[in-house]
């Protein structure tokens, strides 16, 4: 059963399934970022356009986006913001490897990437 403690800290996406897009093609200026705080069980962080944050809704391994959260809404251009929200919906669970990159999974499937700040 993995710590939940090893979810504390901002992460930077990189690595996202799906979109027929390069990667830097669709974040050319900033990438995503969410920062878990377990303590106070919730989470927050930024599309690479707007701001989000919520509750955190997590046990052992499992994890999940789809409660509601507060976000600015500030015009996005291009596909970034939706794709990473889209994904990010579908999360089921997670794991931390090698205490550096965190994989946020949908069911067997790897669906994110990010790397420890």
């Amino acid at each position: 059963m993995p710590n939940i403690s090893t979810l504390a800290g901002t992460w930077e996406l990189n690595y996202i399934t799906g979109p027929r897009i390069a990667f830097d093609g669709l974040y050319p200026e900033k990438k995503p970022v969410i920062t878990f705080d377990v303590q106070e069980k919730k989470v927050n962080g930024n599309t690479s356009c707007n701001n989000f944050n919520g509750a955190l809704n997590a046990e052992g391994n499992k994890i999940s986006f789809t409660d509601p959260m507060a976000m600015t809404r500030m015009m996005c251009p291009g596909n970034g913001e939706t794709t990473f929200l889209q994904t990010l919906y579908k999360v089921t669970g997670w794991y931390v490897s090698n205490d550096t990159t965190l994989n946020l999974m949908m069911g067997d499937i790897e669906t994110m990437r990010f790397i420890k700040k």
